[in-house]
């Protein structure tokens, strides 16, 4: 089984900060190339946020470019997305993805497997 599993969302007020986790196995992570978050909110379509590879190449989008980084940590199997500076919004159920080379990393269609999700709720 592939199991992705992120944690670290919550409520946080707008200009507030929270680091997402996505955990997986070893083997996921050895396996799939390119790790990505995606966020989803109500109403609104599954849209990309960031892309790691495993070359360490990364990008994310341009609406959180300069308050968003992703990064991942091979030796604990995991993939993390510090938000900072976050605003409404934000405000949506987060996603991690993992999937092969090959396909456009920004569409939520090129990915293999995901995780559950976790939710980023932002007060103002």
């Amino acid at each position: 089984q592939v199991q992705l599993e992120e944690s670290g969302g919550g409520l946080v007020q707008a200009g507030g900060s929270l680091r997402l986790s996505c955990a997986g196995y070893r083997r996921t992570f050895s396996t799939y190339s390119i790790m990505a978050w995606f966020r989803q909110a109500v109403g609104k379509e599954r849209e990309f946020v960031a892309v790691s590879r495993s070359g360490g190449s990364t990008d994310v989008a341009d609406s959180v470019k300069g308050r968003f980084t992703i990064s991942r940590d091979n030796a604990k199997n995991t993939v993390y997305l510090q938000m900072n500076n976050l605003n409404a919004e934000d405000a949506a159920t987060y996603y991690c993805a993992v999937g092969y080379s090959g396909g456009s990393y920004h569409n939520w269609r090129s990915y293999s497997f995901w995780g559950q999700g976790t939710q980023v709720t932002v007060s103002s």
